[in-house]
C-alpha cells in the first residue's frame, strides 16, 4: 500500500511540476507535460519509488568527464544562474541518454532550442538542450536507456553563436542539482557508464 500511494503521489507531483502549473517555474522554460504518451505518468511513477541514480553516464562519447568545465552558478543573461553543464563537442555529435528512464518531453523553447526531457529513477528529470536535431523517431514516451540517442549537439535557442555544445540539466523535485559530480566516464562503444550506481 505504501509503495501504491507513494507512486500515486509521483503521479501527482509530475502533473504539478511539468503541467500548466506555477509550480513548475523552477524548470526550464518550454518543459511541459507530454505530448500525446497516454499511460506515460504512470509509467513515470513507477521509476518514482525508485532510489535516483548515483552515477550518470556521461551524454557524449569521446568527452571525458575531466574535460568539462564547472558552469554551475555562473552569470547568464537575465539574471539568471546557469543551472546545469555544458559539455561541448563538434555539431552533430550523438547525445545519449545519461540514464534509464521514459522521454517526458521533445520539443523547443526560447532559451533550450531544441530539447528533451526525460525522467528517471526517484523522479529526477533530466534535460538535454541546444540540440541541432533530434534522434529520428524519439517522442514522449519512449523508454530509454544510456545506449539510446536522444539528438545530435548543436547552437540551437540561446546557444547561436556559441561553440556546439549540450547543455546537460538535472532536476530533483526540489529544484536543480549540479550534475558535474554525478557524471562518469562512458567507456567503449557498446558500454554504459564506468562506475554505475
Amino acid at each position: 500500500m505504501r509503495k501504491f500511494l507513494l507512486a500515486a503521489g509521483a503521479v501527482v507531483l509530475l502533473a504539478a511540476l511539468f503541467g500548466a502549473t506555477d509550480l513548475s517555474s523552477h524548470l526550464p522554460a518550454g518543459v511541459r507535460g507530454p505530448v500525446g504518451a497516454a499511460g506515460l505518468p504512470f509509467k513515470v511513477a513507477a521509476l518514482g519509488v525508485k532510489t535516483p541514480d548515483e552515477r550518470l553516464a556521461i551524454p557524449l562519447r569521446g568527452v571525458r568527464v575531466r574535460q568539462v568545465a564547472n558552469t554551475w552558478g555562473a552569470e547568464r543573461s537575465e539574471g539568471r544562474q546557469h543551472q546545469g553543464q555544458d559539455i561541448f563537442a563538434p555539431r552533430g555529435t550523438p547525445v545519449y541518454s545519461a540514464t534509464e528512464g521514459y522521454v517526458w518531453r521533445v520539443g523547443q523553447n526560447r532559451l533550450g532550442g531544441n530539447v528533451v526531457y526525460v525522467v528517471g529513477a526517484g523522479g529526477r528529470g533530466y534535460y538535454y538542450a541546444h540540440l541541432d536535431a533530434f534522434a529520428p523517431g524519439i517522442s514522449a514516451g519512449d523508454y530509454v536507456t544510456p545506449e539510446t540517442v536522444l539528438g545530435y549537439v548543436g547552437t540551437t535557442g540561446n546557444a547561436a553563436g556559441t561553440p556546439p555544445h549540450l547543455h546537460f540539466g538535472v532536476y530533483a523535485p526540489g529544484g536543480a542539482i549540479n550534475p558535474l559530480p554525478l557524471l562518469v566516464d562512458r567507456m567503449t562503444e557498446g558500454q554504459g557508464a564506468r562506475g554505475k550506481g
